[in-house]
């Protein structure tokens, strides 16, 4: 076993919350980032054995989204949108001066472990503030070459804790007295509404 306990137990509430223990992946692989910091396989493999489910569907999961870690991460995480409203904004000159300050392509992390950056086509939300960057889950709008080492060099001065990753964890919901029945995977239908 590689989880703590702690980690395997909201694992195991998780997956009580679900009607079918797929949905409940992308949830237990958080609580597995927040303790580790990353995706580890041998993790990975744990939380299919608690879901019941086969290695290779977690797998599946942590390896579609980009917001888990399939390898130890920097102490910081930073996501430049690439996407058309930051494309047209100056997201490649962006991501450009942030290669060029950190030494290291997109995808990889500084030689001092401190940051681990990556430029996505996914578009991240925030395209009124073009270009725009996320750093430790944190929008950071309006980005110039001069604005970008300011973030840096403040970033590079504070701690970061994987543990704060989601930076707000979604409360328990409140207990329902019918629960959803098990071949549910989306929303009810709105001819089901009362």
């Amino acid at each position: 076993m590689m989880l703590a306990a702690r980690t395997r137990a909201e694992i195991e509430h998780t997956r009580r919350r679900y009607p079918h223990p797929r949905s409940a992946i992308m949830p237990s692989l958080w609580a597995v980032q927040h303790e580790l910091g990353w995706l580890p396989p041998e993790a990975m493999a744990e939380v299919a054995e608690l879901l019941g489910l086969a290695p290779s569907e977690v797998q599946a999961v942590a390896t579609f989204y980009s917001m888990y870690f399939k390898r130890p991460p920097g102490r910081h995480h930073i996501l430049v949108c690439v996407n058309a409203a930051c494309a047209l904004r100056g997201a490649d000159e962006t991501a450009a001066h942030i290669e060029q300050r950190l030494g290291c392509p997109s995808g990889t992390t500084t030689a001092d472990g401190m940051f681990t950056w990556e430029s996505t086509i996914e578009c991240l939300g925030g395209c009124g503030g073009a270009p725009m960057m996320q750093v430790d889950h944190h929008f950071e709008e309006h980005l110039t070459p001069e604005r970008i080492d300011a973030i840096l060099a403040r970033v590079a001065a504070q701690p970061a804790d994987h543990r704060d990753w989601p930076p707000a964890r979604v409360p328990n919901p409140p207990a329902s007295t019918t629960p959803p029945p098990p071949t549910a995977e989306g929303p009810p239908s709105a001819g089901a509404a009362g």
